[in-house]
């Protein structure tokens, strides 16, 4: 490696590492703030909190390495076009793309790093943080209620707890329970109120259980016409204990981040790709079984005596007049009956089906994500690098407004891909790679303006000087 390359590298390698490690932190930070509601307020200790963050750290790399890569690329060749070192460079005969050689490779490296990091150590980073969100709720089960609040417990319970007491906050007091019946319509459909709760968990079960001592129960009653509502408003009982049991896996479901904890997540390529293969196979198996019952549904009539009698010769228009009217009512009826059962069936299996194309596509999302966290590498630095030599600015000022304007147009297309490829409007592969397929014409576009000093003014004439010429003869006609 020349002087003038280990010079390069190594003026963005220190650029990038400081832009790394400050959006790391920023990152971490947001990380905190959506989960205070699981760190604040819940007596954990110091060392706990550390793994909790050091879990979550490995996911937010994916967002904050292609954007360091991209600021640090507009800040180092910035500050190279505005000091004047390119000029220096092309006085002695090195051209842009000869300077980007070397770090070209170094971001190739970077890539091949990524992925691997990608395939290997954010799986069990999310495989862990998932584990150690369970089992601080497993032991301890009174984190999962804030006292003097109402507290989701997944779609339709909400728990207020006054004060909590004892070792572990196990012991309750002055409960009140909402439960919403999702088929009853709007608003809390059962209370329950009680003096005194107690807490219990298993080491190795995914349910809490909450023993509920001297309290009342309190539940709507629907009745059939509207006008007896107020004649039944509720129904009241009391008891002495009465026991619930909670799944801890819909605790805190309403965290910001559930939604991008995921089992395929936790899987590497290899696992990834067999588990797709069971998938297909499964969906592909359903489909013909599914195909096959509608199909045997619907054979009746054709098994009948009097139509495999019938001739290849034999023309009959109508099947029906083959038949008695007792033979024909009764096939009526069935045919009805068939067409109900036919339709119920077809709307059960169209909702099983469409959820499990989805988790396929959702696997394979999974899969062109960690090929995406590479390219990205690669994108970001044949952006960023022609576009700091363009802009001829170095420093955090307009450098910055560059990068957070093409990562937002990256990161939203992105999003936006993944969001139509999860509910099978396109595929997966169209989906994930859309904002690639967008920007890389613009990274092209770039390197070749900057490599031949052409700047980043376009030159229209070919579109408007047909235009005026035509304007031109039109004026002296008249």
């Amino acid at each position: 490696m020349k002087l003038l390359d280990k010079y390069i590298v190594k003026s963005f390698m220190i650029t990038f590492t400081s832009v790394f490690v400050i959006l790391f932190f920023i990152f971490i930070l947001q990380g905190i703030w959506l989960f205070i509601a699981e760190l604040a307020g819940k007596d954990l200790d110091f060392f706990t909190v550390i793994k909790f963050l050091s879990f979550y750290a490995p996911t937010i790399v994916p967002l904050v390495l292609p954007l360091s890569v991209l600021l640090a690329s507009i800040m180092t060749f910035g500050s190279f076009a505005e000091n004047y070192e390119f000029a220096a460079m092309k006085s002695s005969g090195i051209s842009l793309q000869r300077a980007m050689k070397m770090l070209t490779f170094a971001i190739f490296g970077l890539s091949i790093v990524s992925f691997i990091f990608a395939n290997n150590v954010i799986p069990k980073a999310q495989y862990k943080f998932l584990n150690l969100r369970k089992t601080i709720v497993q032991q301890r089960p009174a984190m999962a209620i804030a006292e003097g609040q109402f507290n989701p417990i997944g779609s339709t319970i909400n728990i207020k707890v006054e004060k909590k007491s004892g070792d572990n906050g196990e012991l309750l007091e002055d409960v009140t329970m909402h439960i919403k019946n999702v088929n009853a319509g709007l608003g809390a459909n059962t209370v329950i109120k009680a003096k005194n709760g107690i807490l219990r968990s298993d080491k190795d079960s995914n349910y809490l259980q909450l023993e509920l001592l001297d309290g009342n129960y309190y539940e709507n009653v629907i009745p059939k016409k509207y006008e007896d509502q107020k004649k039944y408003p509720f129904a009241k009982s009391s008891f002495k204990k009465y026991i619930l049991n909670l799944d801890l896996t819909k605790l805190d479901n309403n965290s910001a981040d559930d939604s991008d904890i995921t089992s395929e997540k936790m899987l590497t390529l290899n696992e990834l790709n067999y588990t797709i293969d069971s998938l297909q196979n499964n969906y592909n198996k359903d489909i013909v079984s599914f195909t096959d019952n509608i199909v045997q549904r619907n054979d009746y009539v054709f098994q009948l005596k009097r139509v495999q009698n019938i001739t290849k010769e034999e023309k009959v228009d109508d099947l029906l007049s083959l038949f008695t009217l007792a033979e024909k009512s009764r096939i009526l009826e069935m045919a009805k009956s068939n067409t109900s059962s036919t339709e119920f069936s077809i709307n059960n299996s169209k909702s099983d089906l469409e959820y499990k194309k989805k988790n396929i596509n959702a696997h394979w999302i999974v899969i062109h994500e960690k090929f995406i966290i590479a390219y990205s590498c690669l994108l970001m630095f044949f952006i960023g690098a022609p576009l700091g030599a363009i802009i001829r600015k170095g420093g955090i000022g307009l450098p910055i407004v560059f990068a957070i304007i093409i990562f937002i147009a990256f990161h939203f297309i992105n999003t936006f891909g993944r969001k139509i490829a999860q509910e099978d409007s396109i595929t997966p592969f169209l989906g994930m790679w859309m904002s690639s397929f967008i920007l890389t014409p613009l990274a092209v576009f770039l390197t070749y303006r900057a490599t031949n000093d052409i700047g980043v003014m376009i030159n229209f004439d070919w579109i408007t000087d047909p235009f005026k010429k035509l304007f031109l003869r039109f004026s002296k006609n008249n």
